[in-house]
């Protein structure tokens, strides 16, 4: 995989794209911090970079995901094409390309790589690679076409590309190998392997803040100053979750990724500027609400202290109301759709131009019954378990939904009953059919063609669409909380719910038809290639716990072989 830079490869090992036997860290543990000087924006450590790279090169992932329709649509990215301008950069200025082969070569056990500058791509690599291996990769034997300097009596070889006037600089010391696409951060590391006093990355207040509340160095340790790097435009730009408001709050953030042959677990730590006063009461909630969770759940998600307007909100779109949203604003300039001249069809004669048009009640009518409910029974937590299910003919995939909530008081029933059948009612019957409600054994639903189906159980109140996951819901009300205060648990089965995603994604993506040409749609091939490369994923489990100072998350990717 040719012309994909060093911090591409490090970003998807990072991610453990690739799986294969788990390997030992390497007997090398000296802190290699010391050794990088201050100010990266982005640190990220290794205790075996080598493995991880024979890891992906040897992977099933990496066969799988070069070949799918995900990498053709990421290869014509402007991320890739500016990784790729990079490299080209890279290439030129050192000689030869930053190639996977040249990776293989330069990769040792305990490692570093500190980016400076993200639009630049400007880095700092240090590598523990005896000596002996060092002076055999193609980097040091191209070093007679290099000018030769000096830092703390040590040589090492620069040079500057004259055209894009990118520096690659690199030098051996002991048994580390050191690159850099500047000229003072090799210099500067040098001079700190070598005992001179300078400033180094501990010195700095966000690189010290995280790793003293992160746990032990996991397989892979990422640090990264969030007060300098969420402003900056590149990474506002390329970020691809967008959540830059909910990110502006951190100050530093670490994570650290441990490997097994069962799972990857990834512990994440983000430091905020502001400390903020912790709900024990709304995790505590959150916990107890988590033993609902059925085994067969598809996809879920518990969260701490949600606003009436949130709660009122996962109702209406999950369960009382489903529609399209807002479309999203264009980035665009509009097109001028240029048309024949006819102002009407023959559809027209049958419009009413004598009265007017009928006026439904809008949406915050409908619902003013439900929030003022749902303000009354302030929720302390929320809980929104989805599952799939195929028809018997095979065509459709059906969407099964439950929310539960918690509130701060005990729900009253006829009211719970009376609100919903008040906000569905005038959207489905003109003469009150359909919105009585029938008595079964464990719940309350509809007598209409609308599922939705009512179960309260002191404070805790379950509505949803699918009789079988109110079952399920329900028999588990019994069972204790097993699990600590958290603000936050979420999960997705990825193993049992790959094939319908693939299939309800094909339905919506190819309403009429393949095109002739094939262009990768974005949910049916493009996302679904890339669940078919990490088919060996089967879950994914993500803890939140909020202590106030900082938040703790914990990641747990399960394999299934």
């Amino acid at each position: 995989m040719k012309r994909l830079t060093l911090l591409l490869v490090v970003a998807l090992a990072f991610a453990a794209i690739g799986r294969a036997a788990y390997r030992a860290s390497s007997p090398a543990e000296a802190a290699l911090s010391k050794y990088v000087p201050s100010g990266p924006l982005l640190y990220l450590e290794a205790k075996d970079f080598s493995s991880l790279v024979r890891d992906w090169n040897s992977s099933s992932q990496k066969k799988l995901w070069l070949k799918s329709d995900n990498y053709e649509v990421f290869s014509r990215s402007r991320l890739f094409l500016r990784l790729k301008g990079a490299g080209d950069q890279f290439a030129a200025a050192a000689g030869l390309p930053p190639d996977m082969d040249f990776l293989s070569q330069v990769s040792g056990g305990q490692s570093v790589l500190a980016i400076y500058d993200i639009g630049k791509l400007q880095f700092l690599y240090i590598t523990y690679l005896p000596s002996a291996r060092s002076m055999q990769t193609r980097l040091w034997q191209t070093r007679s076409s290099f000018e030769t300097r000096n830092a703390a009596g040590t040589d090492f070889y620069f040079r500057r590309d004259p055209q894009s006037q990118r520096e690659v600089a690199f030098a051996v010391s002991g048994d580390y190998l050191l690159l850099a696409t500047r000229e003072d951060l090799i210099a500067g590391a040098l001079q700190l392997i070598a005992g001179k006093p300078g400033r180094t990355v501990e010195s700095d207040s966000w690189w010290s803040q995280a790793t003293s509340a992160a746990g032990q160095k996991g397989d892979l340790r990422m640090v990264l100053d969030m007060q300098t790097l969420v402003p900056n435009g590149y990474f506002r730009t390329y970020w691809a979750q967008q959540n830059i408001t909910d990110l502006s709050q951190y100050s530093a953030a670490v994570s650290d990724l441990y490997r097994s042959s069962k799972e990857y677990r990834e512990e994440r730590v983000l430091v905020r500027k502001k400390e903020v006063e912790p709900s024990p009461d709304r995790a505590a909630a959150v916990a107890s609400l988590s033993r609902l969770i059925p085994d067969e759940a598809g996809v879920y998600i518990a969260t701490a202290n949600p606003s009436p307007d949130a709660a009122f909100s996962l109702l209406e779109t999950k369960l009382l109301d489903p529609h399209v949203g807002p479309q999203p604003v264009s980035l665009y300039a509009p097109q001028v759709q240029l048309t024949s001249g006819e102002s009407g069809g023959g559809s027209d004669l049958e419009t009413r131009i004598d009265q007017a048009p009928s006026q439904s009640q809008a949406r915050s009518e409908l619902g003013s019954a439900l929030k003022t409910l749902l303000t009354k029974n302030v929720p302390t937590a929320s809980l929104l378990v989805q599952s799939t299910e195929t028809d018997p003919a095979g065509v459709f995939v059906r969407i099964h939904s439950a929310v539960v909530l918690a509130a701060n008081s005990e729900w009253n029933e006829s009211e719970v009953r009376a609100s919903i059948a008040g906000f569905v009612g005038p959207t489905l019957t003109a003469s009150e059919l359909g919105i009585g409600w029938r008595q079964n054994a464990s719940h309350e639903q509809l007598d209409g063609l609308l599922p939705i189906l009512v179960s309260v159980h002191g404070r805790e109140l379950v509505v949803s669409d699918d009789a079988s996951l109110m079952t399920a819901i329900g028999t588990r009300f019994s069972r204790p909380a097993n699990h600590d205060p958290l603000s936050l648990f979420a999960g997705f089965n990825h193993g049992q719910e790959h094939s319908p995603f693939v299939r309800l994604t094909t339905l919506v993506d190819r309403p009429g038809g393949a095109a002739i040409e094939h262009q990768p749609q974005f949910f049916s091939d493009n996302m679904a290639s890339l669940s078919r490369t990490l088919a060996d994923v089967s879950s994914e489990r993500l803890e939140t716990h909020d202590e106030g100072a900082k938040i703790r998350e914990t990641v747990t990717y399960e394999w299934s072989r």
